[in-house]
């Protein structure tokens, strides 16, 4: 199985690779702490649109980020509203995403033009060592055809994608769970784009853009 490192752990080697291809401008899967995630540069706009060609996804659906330390919030997230602090306390890292304010100069396409991105602080130690040795986050969404439903083995990735993907890392199956919680606040006020593993039942629903 080509680009496949078959090993729970991937080894330094491994790692290196999926570092190279995403620096170069390819997409990589990588596991995540919920499902495995498609990464590429978030501010190469042409990965970022062979990224949205390869999973044909909508141009309108914004692409969320994976970070492994807070600071790292301050590239792409223009404000952190007062609501979320508590929440990042608690939840992260964790499957929590965050929708927060994109700084001007971010993407379209990885906003989805919305003017917003989806941030989480990744605890996937895999997910974590990518995000380090690369010197910035990397993008994570779901590793399969938009409307599919997403990969949770590097099997299923390679049977989604083939060959064309720049590398795949196998970090062994992930867990039946659902997604991230997706979060936004919407009129001043917290709600629930999307319900995931954390649970928030106090939180009402609001339109979904991810």
């Amino acid at each position: 199985m080509k680009n496949v490192n078959a090993v729970l752990a991937p080894a330094d080697e491994d790692i290196r690779r999926a570092v190279e291809a995403i620096r170069s401008g390819q997409v990589v899967a990588v596991p995540t702490e919920t499902y495995y995630g498609l990464a590429v540069d978030p501010c190469n706009q042409m990965a970022l649109q062979e990224l949205f060609t390869l999973k044909k996804r909508p141009q309108h659906k914004p692409i969320l980020v994976l970070i492994s330390r807070l600071e790292q919030l301050e590239k792409f997230a223009a404000t952190i509203p007062l609501p979320y602090l508590s929440l990042i306390d608690c939840y992260w890292p964790g499957p929590l995403t965050l929708v927060f304010p994109a700084r001007p100069e971010i993407s379209d396409i990885l906003t989805g033009g919305t003017g917003t991105i989806g941030i989480r602080l990744t605890p996937h130690p895999v997910a974590c060592r990518i995000i380090e040795q690369l010197g910035g986050p990397i993008t994570a969404t779901s590793a399969n055809l938009s409307s599919h439903e997403p990969a949770r083995t590097a099997r299923q990735v390679k049977d989604y994608f083939g060959d064309r993907l720049g590398w795949i890392i196998d970090g062994g199956p992930a867990d039946e769970g659902l997604g991230s919680t997706v979060v936004n606040i919407v009129d001043h006020m917290l709600c629930i784009e999307r319900r995931g593993r954390v649970d928030l039942p106090g939180l009402p629903e609001c339109a979904s853009e991810r």
